[in-house]
């Protein structure tokens, strides 16, 4: 009978450490690390400052055209709408630029960008709108429903002196 030779342990240990095995062994502990390593932590972005609804004087509008970092407001109806996010139609260089930062009522309602539309006086009183006709309180409302729809009501316009405006000065 044939005598079984078996190779000494360290023969067998040597052809399991083949290059292709120790590449093979690599690659599967890589896969494994991945896989098992501490998933980095996921960060929000950080939260626009919260606005609060305030009472604006024409002056105290103004600012906010979008120069100079300040965001973009401008007013409908006394209403102040935060059009920042349309900062490209709003904001500086943009076709309705000479709006931000005031009371945009009567150049909407009338369809015009002029500056004659635009209130001279910021500390006088503010534009009843009293002479629009029906047509062009209708385009006035639909263009306050667009602003509604679209962009943040951050406060209301007042007339500089007038009851409200003291109140809001007090406050602050």
């Amino acid at each position: 009978m044939a005598e079984v030779v078996t190779p000494p342990p360290a023969a067998q240990v040597a052809s399991v450490m083949t290059p292709v095995n120790l590449i093979l062994l690599s690659l599967f502990a890589f896969l494994v690390y991945l896989r098992l390593k501490p998933a980095t932590p996921q960060t929000l972005p950080r939260a626009p400052p919260p606005t609060v609804f305030r009472t604006f004087t024409p002056p105290e509008l103004f600012p906010y055209n979008g120069q100079n970092g300040m965001p973009v407001y401008l007013a409908v109806r006394g209403q102040v709408f935060d059009v920042t996010a349309g900062r490209n139609f709003y904001g500086p260089g943009g076709p309705y630029a000479n709006f931000a930062g005031r009371d945009a009522s009567r150049g909407l309602a009338c369809g015009s960008f002029d500056e004659d539309m635009l209130t001279k006086d910021l500390d006088g009183p503010l534009d009843t709108l009293s002479d629009l006709d029906s047509e062009q309180m209708e385009a006035m409302r639909g263009w306050e429903e667009r602003f509604s729809e679209k962009y943040l009501v951050v406060g209301k316009l007042v007339a500089v002196g007038s009851d409200e405006a003291k109140a809001a000065a007090a406050r602050q």
